[in-house]
């Protein structure tokens, strides 16, 4: 449900700010031998069975992961997921032998069933000091969220402290997105001064622009091109999309969460696997094959360039 704290809309002239053309529209397990036949091949065997049972380390459980849409990074239809990181997960599902029972639920459940025990996996999330209190955190890239609209000629914005400022632009976000303490300063600011539009995801965003109904929203640039790209009565709207830096949103770590709930074992099998598809560049190879060259380059960048 749509949450609405504003006034009445300040009026406001729609400019023609030049496009961001680049966004353009694109439209085993082995089994060993019983029985050696000889103490040497005995030996070998066991070493197998060890390094086997390394790479295939079922966890104790199937792992719990709700997931909400967020762009071309986790893509929902009819319950059913697909996108970057339930590839990435399905993967970690090959190599491991770990099973993840996904789940689509709103992301403000996904935060506070992941805060109540209720989520192994919260996937994905920018790094911050309150998820940090729930689960251990892998980065598998670097982000940051931007102040997103559609190009009019209004004056530019530098920061969320000036955007607190600027009484005549209502601001539109996702339930449930957190991208630090400066960012909740400014909710708490916009909501005070009833002009902030609360939504359940970022397709709402996406229709609350368009309907005029607030004039910009914040949130990694990635994710509201991965929406719009997934229908094409949206896409068209990619190269009429305005970008601006805010000061304190810098560069972060995003990535997954693991919850401190798992039982140690299954956390550091996880743990391994995840990191080992970060360091390889696996993740951002995947990421690359789900989101068009232009679309994610302003909000998304690799920890490590793959080879």
């Amino acid at each position: 449900m749509n949450t609405l704290e504003s006034g009445r809309p300040d009026p406001r002239e729609r400019g023609r700010t030049p496009a961001i053309e680049r966004w353009a529209c694109v439209p085993w397990r082995g089994r060993l031998p019983l029985v050696a036949r000889a103490a040497g091949g005995l030996a070998v065997g066991l070493m197998l069975a060890s390094v086997t049972g390394a790479a295939r380390a079922d966890c104790s459980r199937p792992i719990r992961v709700p997931m909400a849409p967020i762009g071309m990074s986790v893509v929902t239809s009819g319950g059913e997921v697909s996108g970057v990181y339930p590839d990435l997960l399905r993967k970690v599902s090959a190599e491991t032998g770990c099973q993840f029972d996904f789940v689509v639920v709103p992301r403000a459940r996904v935060e506070a069933m992941f805060a109540g025990s209720g989520a192994d996996v919260l996937v994905p999330a920018t790094r911050t000091s309150q998820r940090d209190l729930h689960g251990d955190f892998i980065p598998m890239m670097k982000a940051r969220a931007m102040l997103i609209s559609i190009s009019s000629d209004r004056a530019p914005v530098e920061s969320l402290t000036e955007l607190g400022e600027r009484r005549e632009l209502r601001v539109a976000v996702v339930r449930g997105f957190d991208y630090g303490e400066p960012y909740q300063q400014l909710l708490r600011t916009l909501k005070a001064q009833r002009r902030l539009v609360v939504e359940a995801d970022p397709a709402a965003v996406v229709r609350t622009l368009e309907r005029n109904l607030a004039d910009v929203t914040v949130m990694a640039p990635s994710i509201l091109a991965g929406t719009l790209l997934q229908d094409s009565k949206t896409r068209p709207l990619l190269d009429r999309l305005r970008l601006e830096a805010m000061a304190e949103l810098t560069w972060t770590d995003s990535g997954i969460y693991l919850s401190r709930h798992l039982p140690a074992k299954d956390r550091e099998v996880l743990s391994d696997a995840l990191e080992r598809n970060s360091r390889s560049g696996t993740v951002w190879k995947t990421l690359q094959k789900h989101y068009p060259a232009g679309s994610y380059e302003d909000g998304l960048k690799a920890i490590v360039v793959p080879k």
